[in-house]
């Protein structure tokens, strides 16, 4: 929590700088209207493609469009209430997180749990038969941009090859300058799914720079991301024929369009590109950490479907349960319940994989409500299981205070193991009054009454299931008098 809130400090302070050096005047872009357009493209934003609806097939765009209307009517599609620079905010953007069975994706303290699409080693419950193939059809559209992203960096590296020496600042210039195979390239393993309703989003901010229009999404590179991996985002909105305009013409302000800029540099003109219904764009290889993008509003509502290779090593459901396991270890089962080791290294462990499965696991979870009960018993069935492992951690907590409370312990050695576990203990308990407090906010009485936070794992005092209270500040007194007398 603390790296997000450098991180964001880091972020507002660039835009300070960069307000202050263009000092209110309207920085150049470009639409495919205007002259040098398309040079532009070529130079500086060579690694955006745009593959136009016709490139994919019928079949496809039919699932894939029915499957967003599905989401929608069976209401799985809700805002987040995230965390930016400590303050609590509901996004404007409703969304769902669609992907490989046990993946999450977080951004802004907020951690999403793919609903998994269907694959064969899992045996996915799904809610209905509608979001079933909901999520079938984002498997299918997932495979399809992941053999175009194949395709356009092939062509990528072809074009710098052959006229590299013409190209500004080696705009074009790929990490891997092999030919790329269908193993080179990581699938995508998760697509965050958006619904933006422009008639409901009254509060749309003006874009701050070029002055390109309404922000449905501000300007941003996409997070937790693996390094230099594609982004590609397949487009799709209620507009007809009749709104489309060409070249040639005006830019049509009823269409949505992807906005892109060289990361806070004010020389190099920004992009402007309307985006037709069933269009999808790539930004290929490191063009997500080089450039920045938004998202400009059209008159229409608008669904799309942005696939990514998210970092989730440590941040699938086989990583936390392993995790669990590591810490476990350190309880015998055998007979009376005891600590195997009480060293400090192995202790200390134990109680940070406890805080990492309550905090950033099972609290992130309920403090979304009930929304994934809505698409498959899947998270449910694996939360039941965490919170199981978790207690045993609770066990192991109460276990270790019962320990330090024994006669048997020289003055040193018990000075070394509470000086060790007090800095956990203490966190632990200021993320429990933090979350708890986050989950009685203002903003929770304006969700639906399913998608509102819970508080959850929460128990009273007189609860003689848990091995010890919800609130700590009474053990941790306890604890600081030790040390006092140590």
């Amino acid at each position: 929590m603390k790296r997000n809130a450098e991180g964001d400090r880091e972020k507002e302070e660039k835009k300070r700088k960069l307000l202050q050096q263009i000092g209110g005047v309207r920085l150049q872009y470009l639409t495919p209207k205007d002259d040098g357009f398309h040079q532009l493209w070529s130079t500086k934003y060579a690694k955006l493609v745009i593959q136009e609806a016709n490139q994919i097939p019928t079949e496809l765009h039919h699932a894939v469009q029915k499957a967003f209307l599905t989401l929608l009517h069976h209401g799985c599609l809700s805002r987040d209430l995230v965390q930016l620079k400590g303050k609590d905010l509901l996004t404007p953007v409703s969304r769902i997180l669609i992907g490989q069975p046990g993946c999450t994706y977080k951004y802004l303290n907020t951690r999403l749990f793919a609903v998994p699409w269907p694959e064969e080693d899992h045996n996915i419950s799904y809610r209905t038969e509608g979001i079933a193939n909901a999520c079938k059809a984002f498997y299918h559209l997932n495979k399809s941009l992941h053999l175009q992203t194949i395709c356009e960096l092939n062509k990528l590296r072809s074009k710098h090859l052959s006229d590299a020496p013409s190209t500004s600042g080696g705009q074009i210039f790929l990490q891997n300058n092999e030919d790329f195979g269908q193993e080179d390239v990581q699938c995508f393993n998760v697509t965050l799914i958006n619904y933006m309703n422009p008639q409901t989003m009254s509060y749309l901010r003006e874009e701050p720079y070029f002055g390109m229009g309404k922000m449905a999404v501000s300007w941003h590179h996409d997070e937790n991301l693996v390094e230099g991996s594609t982004v590609a985002v397949y487009n799709y909105s209620y507009q007809d024929g009749a709104t489309e305009t060409c070249e040639e013409e005006a830019m049509d302000i009823s269409k949505w369009h992807v906005g892109l800029k060289v990361a806070w540099d004010i020389e190099t003109p920004g992009l402007a590109l309307p985006l037709n219904p069933g269009d999808s764009y790539f930004m290929l290889d490191n063009l997500n950490k080089t450039h920045q993008h938004c998202v400009l509003a059209g008159s229409q509502p608008r669904f799309s479907s942005t696939h990514r290779v998210a970092e989730c090593s440590t941040s699938t459901l086989s990583s936390i349960r392993a995790r669990c396991e590591k810490a476990l270890e350190n309880l015998n089962c055998s007979g009376e319940l005891e600590l195997q080791s009480l060293e400090l290294e192995i202790l200390q462990e134990v109680e940070q994989i406890h805080n990492e499965v309550e905090f950033d696991w099972l609290r992130q979870f309920w403090f979304q409500g009930k929304r994934y009960s809505k698409c498959s018993d899947y998270w449910l069935l694996a939360m039941a299981e965490l919170e199981e492992k978790w207690w045993q951690m609770e066990t192991m907590t109460s276990l270790l205070l019962e320990e330090l409370e024994k006669d048997d312990w020289t003055g040193e050695d018990k000075y070394k193991i509470l000086q060790g576990m007090m800095p956990i203990l203490v966190e632990r308990q200021d993320q429990r009054l933090a979350w708890q407090k986050r989950s009685t906010s203002s903003l929770v009485e304006s969700l639906p009454a399913d998608l509102r936070p819970r508080c959850c794992p929460y128990w009273g005092e007189d609860d003689c299931c848990m091995p010890l209270p919800f609130d700590l500040s009474g053990i941790l007194t306890k604890l600081e008098n030790l040390i006092g007398k140590d």
